[in-house]
């Protein structure tokens, strides 16, 4: 093990954990998700008395006040809110967690580790659709929606990482997710960029995602296999293989799992269209094209 125990002075022990049990007592109330969030982000910044003035109606400068505004999320807009198939009613509520995630993570106490380890933990079973026990969710990671991943148990997620659940993303048990890792679960059409498909992700048990790798939507990285450091995942990695390069491709399979793994030579399938997760969209949607171009071809 290249690892050691470590453990907080008590006092420092329960403070943190009374703190996040309340959060986590509160997040599974009735009460009103954006109240808490705003409560919570209001308090871990310090900003009470700043807050207080502004309620009683005493005079805050421009940027007081767009900074005291801005810890209730509902004021604030996060880029997956503009996406026109999102699930309006389960984004209400995932919009909330997001921006208390990401909120914290601006902040200074996100570099204690073992305090922000066991808050995101405790966020992520509020914010993911489902969320194994033990996870490790690090510094910077970063979500379209939350609600559409499902994460095994023991999983760690290292700094600067992005889960793309626009369509679904599913991790297994055991995954490690290395840093500046790229996962994606929607793609743009070639010719009109505003048409965008959605698919199923699979990440399967044990598998390893290496340094600033991508994995692109719809394709499955097999049980126990390896990703190497800035590879491209544009089809699906067998279970038990090695792939790197860009595009990545099967260079070996794990020492001692050679009887049980497909052939190097069968690797690299694309079986994204399998994958394909078909949506429909509001009747009375008004359409917007931020591009604005002519793609008639004549």
């Amino acid at each position: 093990m290249t690892k050691r125990y470590v453990s907080l002075p008590d006092e420092a022990e329960d403070g943190m954990q009374a703190f996040i049990d309340e959060v986590d007592r509160r997040l599974s109330s009735d009460e009103d998700t954006c109240s808490v969030v705003e409560d919570i982000l209001i308090d871990l910044s310090g900003d009470r008395d700043a807050y207080e003035r502004w309620q009683r109606g005493e005079s805050v400068s421009p940027a007081e006040r767009v900074r005291l505004q801005s810890y209730d999320p509902c004021n604030t807009t996060l880029e997956s809110e503009y996406y026109a198939e999102k699930d309006e009613k389960r984004f209400r509520r995932s919009k909330h967690l997001q921006w208390l995630w990401r909120q914290f993570d601006s902040l200074p106490i996100a570099d204690n580790v073992e305090f922000a380890l066991r808050f995101r933990r405790m966020l992520a079973n509020h914010l993911f659709e489902e969320c194994g026990e033990g996870c490790r969710f690090f510094k910077g990671i970063s979500f379209t929606y939350g609600h559409n991943i499902t994460i095994g148990d023991n999983a760690v997620v290292h700094d600067d990482v992005h889960l793309d659940d626009r369509g679904k993303l599913t991790i297994g048990d055991r995954v490690s997710i290395s840093d500046g890792v790229h996962v994606y679960s929607h793609d743009h059409d070639v010719v009109d960029q505003t048409a965008v498909r959605n698919y199923h992700t699979i990440i399967e048990d044990d598998a390893r995602v290496t340094f600033d790798s991508m994995i692109r939507a719809g394709n499955r990285v097999g049980e126990n296999a390896i990703v190497g450091a800035r590879a491209v995942v544009q089809n699906d990695v067998p279970a038990h293989h090695i792939v790197v390069g860009m595009p990545a491709q099967s260079v070996k399979i794990k020492p001692g799992w050679e009887s049980v793994a497909t052939p190097i030579d069968e690797a690299g399938v694309n079986r994204q269209e399998e994958r394909r997760i078909e949506y429909d969209l509001p009747d009375d949607l008004e359409p917007f094209d931020e591009f604005g171009r002519d793609l008639d071809r004549t």
